[in-house]
């Protein structure tokens, strides 16, 4: 007999997300070693091209390591959580968490990146972090490479382009798996493994300057990548019994502009272009539309004996995405573009936008979530989702944060319908529980927390933590594992 699913499993992860480069700061502290991240100057709206600017040239990265500090380096200050973990673990617990995404900053353990030991200081912060999570009964979630390649290997490899960096990968992920084999489960590969497309730099630790044929360079350092998590998957299930090793991607569903078959058909080849990373990780092997794709554009991938069948043997767990937005399409002329989105695209006459110009689509979320589970057939996870916006703070010290309270909610109701129509949802983490610093603008006012930081763009602040709107929302969510919202 059938029985249809009426709402989230009773063992569904609610949590949220972050990453050591945006959070952590102590970056020159007990060892660590400096990361690619730590690169990255904040640039005031006024003088910004576009909407992010996460590339660097090779020229300064030198001037800057010769001591021209002229800029202020957010990432390296993040909000402090090198300090006030408990703090804000204890925020995240009377929250109700489940599970906590953050990742491991590699040049925390591994400073330069290919050192022969790694540095015992390192280990030990993420083992207090741990044992805290784990003494109110969070389950981490963690990711190995989120935006964070030891500067070290940039310098000396160019990054991922080069297949070197694979066995320091190696090395690291072999590590941190022996080291907190009984207190992680669940762990990622790279973190939004696409973005190397649009940043070889923050994807990848790639300076563009130092490559001759930039997309030649990129899906190279791709491969190595796949091969990488390939290995880092084997090695994870050898050393961690019952661990559960996924992929993740900044999933885009993209829409025809009109339903003209030329836009239909620009659609279909926006969404293979994005599920091309899933495909690799999930099925094991290179999907037939890339191989047409690396014909027609010049692209040889050089692999080593053993590659394919290192892919095909290692797919991974599960599936897990960033969403934040979709992307409408056009085979033609026509359509005014979006301010914000990462990748172009046209407006969606159908959709409201942040106050960043990313286009908000909840039911988009309950199509991604189909079409991922239709395709693969593996337990899905949303690791990012949230909205980034300007907070007010009263005279009292409230915050009134309807609009993320209504994006949330709309989006959690979509998760839901979603596994009600079948997919397998093992988690949800919003992302940036607490106020952190952006990936893509380096700046604080782009808030997406729960719990409020006092810092803002020019590092000014006490730093003390308080509670939005929101925080008590997402506890009773949480509570009533998503029927209250």
């Amino acid at each position: 007999m059938f029985t249809a699913n009426t709402g989230f499993p009773h063992n569904f992860l609610w949590g949220g997300a972050t990453a050591a480069n945006q959070l952590e700061g102590g970056f020159d502290q007990d060892g660590k070693g400096l990361s690619t991240a730590d690169m990255i100057a904040y640039v005031p709206k006024a003088q910004r091209k576009g909407d992010h600017s996460m590339e660097i040239s090779s020229e300064r990265i030198a001037e800057i390591l010769a001591g021209d500090n002229s800029e202020r380096f957010p990432k390296r200050e993040g909000v402090d959580f090198y300090h006030r973990y408990k703090e804000d673990i204890a925020l995240f617990a009377e929250m109700g968490f489940k599970v906590f995404r953050m990742s491991i900053n590699w040049a925390r353990i591994f400073p330069n990146g290919d050192d022969a030991e790694p540095n015992e200081a390192g280990l030990q912060f993420y083992d207090n972090v741990f044992d805290e999570l784990l003494k109110y009964g969070i389950e981490p979630l963690v990711t190995l490479s989120h935006y964070e390649t030891p500067l070290g290997l940039t310098m000396k490899y160019n990054g991922w382009a080069s297949r070197e960096v694979i066995q320091h990968y190696v090395k690291y992920a072999e590590t941190v798996f022996t080291r907190y084999r009984n207190k992680v489960k669940y762990w990622l590969t790279f973190n939004e493994i696409n973005v190397m497309l649009f940043s070889p730099y923050t994807g990848g630790g790639i300076l563009a300057d130092k490559v001759e044929n930039k997309l030649q360079t990129v899906y190279q350092a791709l491969h190595h990548q796949f091969v990488a998590s390939a290995l880092v998957t084997k090695l994870g299930h050898e050393i961690i019994p019952g661990s559960q090793i996924g992929c993740m991607l900044a999933r885009i569903e993209s829409y025809a502009h009109t339903c003209n078959p030329e836009d239909v058909r620009k659609s279909q080849q926006e969404n293979q272009m994005n599920l091309f990373f899933t495909d690799v990780h999930a099925r094991g092997e290179y999907p037939s539309y890339m191989k047409r794709y690396f014909a027609e554009n010049n692209i040889v991938i050089a692999r080593e004996p053993g590659d394919d069948e290192i892919l095909a043997a290692h797919t991974v767990d599960f599936i897990s995405f960033s969403y934040y937005m979709t992307l409408t399409v056009t085979a033609g002329p026509e359509g005014e573009a979006t301010a914000g989105n990462l990748i172009g695209g046209v407006k969606n006459p159908y959709l409201q936008a942040s106050d960043w110009g990313w286009q908000i689509d909840p039911v988009g979320l309950r199509i991604t979530l189909n079409t991922l589970y239709d395709r693969y057939r593996k337990p899905l996870f949303i690791v990012e989702n949230g909205l980034g916006a300007i907070d007010r703070v009263e005279a009292n010290g409230s915050i009134h944060d309807d609009y993320r309270i209504d994006y949330l909610k709309q989006h959690i109701i979509q998760m839901k319908e979603a596994v009600k129509d079948g997919v397998e949802l093992i988690g949800y983490t919003a992302w940036g529980p607490i106020d952190l610093v952006s990936m893509s603008t380096s700046e604080m006012s782009k808030r997406y927390g729960f719990i409020y930081v006092d810092w803002n763009d020019e590092g000014q602040g006490t730093l003390n933590r308080s509670k939005k709107d929101s925080f008590d929302w997402y506890k009773k969510v949480i509570e009533t594992n998503g029927e209250v919202l």
